[in-house]
């Protein structure tokens, strides 16, 4: 399958039969500098990459979870290229996930730990059902993070999301149970202080 993806438009959809995890590594492959993911419906999302400064808000959550997972000798700690087929069917690959168990390489379930952030291409229409497809799907406790609103909405199981504003930082729990992330950090990843 050749596809053409204007860089003005992305992200692009396309529909797809159900593929199997061969297929989707050979698909994902014809289209490296674009993230893939797929919904429930079989929709498949390809996205741009990332801006620069989306990319170090990134890898910041991405950072300081997996210092805390590395302090505290647990779980395992992913980023965007990992991916997880979840129960209803979708795949989707979260910006970070932390998961307390080694998986294989296509884990059928959710993480217990799920951190989405914001770009500035990201519509909340979009990404907030998305959000509760992680909790719905077996994640334990979901983020999304927001650094236009300066807001994190905090997505639980059998809960309305919380939205906590202009926050220095935000306490995990349940699986997460100890890990605080840094805010300010996330905010301004490339803060000039002490950068020559």
């Amino acid at each position: 399958m050749t596809l053409a993806i204007d860089e003005a438009f992305p992200p692009a959809t396309l529909t797809s039969p159900p593929m199997t995890d061969d297929e989707f590594v050979e698909f994902c492959a014809q289209y490296p500098d674009h993230a893939i993911e797929v919904s429930a419906a079989g929709d498949i999302l390809i996205m741009p990459a990332s801006d620069f400064q989306t990319s170090a808000r990134v890898g910041e959550i991405f950072r300081q979870l997996g210092n805390w997972s590395l302090t505290h000798k647990r779980g395992w700690v992913t980023e965007s290229s990992g991916g997880f087929v979840l129960p209803n069917g979708a795949r989707r690959a979260p910006d970070v996930a932390w998961d307390r168990k080694r998986r294989p390489r296509f884990p059928r379930f959710a993480p217990d730990f799920v951190v989405e952030l914001r770009s500035p291409d990201d519509s909340l229409s979009r990404v907030r059902p998305k959000m509760c497809e992680w909790v719905n799907n077996g994640a334990a406790l979901a983020w999304l993070v927001d650094p236009e609103r300066q807001a994190v909405e905090i997505y639980r199981p059998d809960c309305e999301p919380e939205t906590i504003l202009n926050a220095e930082s935000v306490a995990g729990e349940g699986p997460v149970e100890g890990f605080v992330l840094d805010l300010h950090r996330v905010w301004n990843p490339i803060d000039s202080e002490g950068i020559e």
